[in-house]
């Protein structure tokens, strides 16, 4: 159900639709200001993204009002060649308005550094000078976009006093994916393939937002075994990179039993999945309206069983990890983000958490199986690589804990449900949360209920601006351990 008034957004729940009539719209230059006011009152904002309407172009807004589990969307009326920018009242809106520059063409009068996000392609604008720093003493380093070993493209810019990194820029889009475009007039045969590929160590957090949108499209509810399912596959994808990181965080600084055992011990959760669904990374497991394997006694006793072994595995990886005097001279108030910048940022997911913000799509906008059981939330106040690194450490037990907990009470099996059309010129939105942060799918649909416009928002296009705004002040040699510690998506961030 959504509610609305005449001058505030309408409002919606995680996983609901509501019709693209109902939604309120305004003159570009007034739409900005009432963003802005909603987001001064608690908002913050998932998306905002373009919709082509002839020759010009809508702007649309999804923002989430955290403490009352609520979401909340607005429009603008069609508009052509500029608007008043966003950003200049709320920074968190910076990436967002870059890249419909990029897409659309609209110019946001006012914005402060104002260029494409992506490297330029076709007809995208050019992708415009990097930022520097002038003074005598001041010298550039340049990393990529062309990395070592199997590193998606992405150029990293240095301005640097000596060892001391002024400022930093960071330019991602090199392989123009073309996935969202790609999804325009779906669902097709291919578009869940689409969906388990946009961030492929995420598959079971985008898939399971896509199998939302298209339940919430169709006004269903999906039994409870399968929303029990999802959340396990959701929490063992997170159990395995969380290990992973930490394993590659002990390798940056060359604390080589923890960084060994990892790598193993990653492998084995990974592992645990494909005893779910046959493929280490969850392909397959997730699709609208139902689960196509089931999770047999059998075959959950030796789950359960393997998850005790690798949970022991990890923990004693871990101990030796916190209690080494080098790691933690290391970690401890290098790469700080402030909570006042994580905010201002908008930063989702653990960069969040790790910042003191209790922010977790699990708690404050619960859907499918979050509803009747929770992890609860982990949270550090430092705002360093210490807190990215002991965030990911709570989840993985709270995770671990809440998947023993869950294997112990399996609900019913139900007949899959059946999915009837999707509601045309529509508008649903889903958030998960994925072991990086919130993933936002927004869908609206045309008359025949088709997509007519269907925009995927993945926790790195918050989250990369707070890695740049962590290197300030740093030596240049901590960037390894500071990329490291938020482990941000190339692929995710080029859709």
């Amino acid at each position: 159900m959504s509610t609305f008034t005449a001058d505030a957004f309408a409002l919606l729940a995680n996983g609901t639709s509501l019709p693209w009539a109902e939604i309120p719209e305004w003159p570009a230059a007034e739409f900005v200001r009432v963003t802005a006011g909603e987001l001064e009152r608690g908002g913050r904002l998932c998306a905002w993204f373009g919709v082509p309407e002839g020759a010009a172009t809508r702007l649309v807004a999804v923002l989430a009002f955290d403490a009352g589990n609520t979401l909340a969307v607005g429009r603008s009326e069609p508009v052509t060649g500029s608007y008043p920018s966003l950003t200049a009242l709320c920074p968190q809106a910076h990436l967002f308005e870059r890249e419909v520059f990029e897409q659309h063409g609209l110019v946001p009068e006012g914005h402060p550094w104002l260029k494409p996000v992506r490297k330029g392609a076709g007809d995208a604008p050019a992708n415009g000078e990097f930022f520097r720093v002038e003074g005598r003493e001041v010298h550039e380093v340049a990393v990529g976009p062309v990395h070592a070993g199997i590193i998606e493209p992405g150029h990293f810019r240095f301005q640097c006093a000596g060892e001391e990194v002024l400022h930093l820029e960071i330019a991602l889009g090199y392989q123009h994916r073309g996935i969202e475009a790609a999804l325009a007039g779906g669902p097709h045969r291919r578009t869940m393939s689409q969906m388990e590929v946009v961030a492929g160590d995420s598959t079971i957090a985008h898939s399971t937002a896509y199998a939302s949108i298209c339940e919430g499209l169709s006004g269903v509810e999906v039994p409870l075994r399968t929303q029990w399912l999802r959340a396990l596959a959701l929490e063992l994808e997170r159990l395995a990179n969380h290990t992973g990181d930490i394993g590659a965080l002990a390798g940056d600084v060359a604390f080589l039993p923890t960084s060994s055992a990892c790598g193993k011990i990653r492998g084995d959760f990974l592992n645990l999945t494909a005893l779910l669904c046959g493929n280490r990374f969850g392909r397959g497991w997730v699709r609208p309206g139902g689960h196509p394997l089931d999770l047999d006694a059998a075959r959950s006793a030796t789950l359960l069983k393997r998850l005790h072994g690798a949970l022991a595995d990890v923990g004693q990886a871990a101990d030796w990890f916190w209690e080494a005097a080098s790691v933690r001279a290391r970690f401890e108030g290098v790469g700080t983000v402030s909570a006042r910048q994580a905010g201002e940022l908008g930063l989702v997911g653990l960069a969040a958490r790790a910042c003191g913000l209790v922010r977790d799509v699990r708690f404050d906008h619960p859907a499918g199986w979050y509803r009747f059981a929770q992890a609860p939330v982990a949270v550090w106040p430092s705002g360093d690589v210490y807190a990215r690194a002991r965030v990911r450490w709570l989840e993985i037990q709270r995770s671990g804990q809440f998947l023993d907990e869950q294997l112990g009470l399996p609900p019913d099996d139900e007949p899959a449900t059946a999915l009837g059309g999707a509601q045309g010129d529509a508008l649903c939105v889903s958030l998960v949360e994925g072991w990086r942060g919130e993933v936002c799918h927004v869908a609206l649909t045309d008359g025949a209920g088709r997509f007519r416009r269907y925009k995927i928002v993945d926790p790195s296009f918050h989250n990369w601006m707070g890695l740049a705004m962590a290197l300030r002040g740093q030596a240049v040699s901590d960037f390894p351990i500071c990329n490291k510690s938020f482990n941000l998506s190339y692929c995710g961030f080029d859709l």
